[in-house]
């Protein structure tokens, strides 16, 4: 097997058999719509993992890390009644909850307590939208309403 030479990240000492990832970046921290396709393309070039449930709809939770879209959140957290401070001055948490709302307060409420601990605070919530037009059966039943 020919295998290019060391360039960029890559390093021919790393390689080994493995299966199940893919990593897609500008090396300067360049955003990019074309890096997103680039990574949404990796995911649909690994579904030969067999990471799937029993009725082959229902994945393992794959999915692509990128940068915190400061414009886009700026804009649906206004409409929301919530500012945020510049680009860089915050963070922002992907929460699985419960469906039940009682549930869903009390698991909120958590975080909320463990962050003021940390010395921040919850600037507020917002519902994350999903589609689960292509889940499966399993992952539908087992969804959780997913928050930001």
């Amino acid at each position: 097997m020919l295998t290019p030479g060391r360039q960029g990240l890559y390093d021919p000492a790393d390689e080994h058999d493995a299966c199940g990832m893919g990593f897609a970046a500008h090396l300067h921290g360049v955003k990019s719509r074309a890096i997103v396709e680039d990574a949404l393309q990796l995911l649909t070039n690994l579904s030969h993992c067999g990471a799937a449930g029993a009725d082959a709809k229902t994945g393992d939770g794959a999915g692509i890390l990128i940068q915190i879209p400061h414009a886009f959140l700026r804009q649906r957290c206004a409409s929301l009644g919530v500012g945020l401070p510049d680009a860089g001055e915050y963070g922002v948490g992907m929460v699985f909850l419960p469906r039940d709302a009682e549930g869903r307060a009390r698991c909120e409420r958590v975080i909320a307590e463990t962050v003021a601990a940390s010395g921040c605070r919850v600037l507020g919530w917002r519902d994350v939208p999903t589609d689960g037009r292509h889940a499966g059966d399993l992952a539908r039943r087992a969804q959780p309403v997913i928050r930001q």
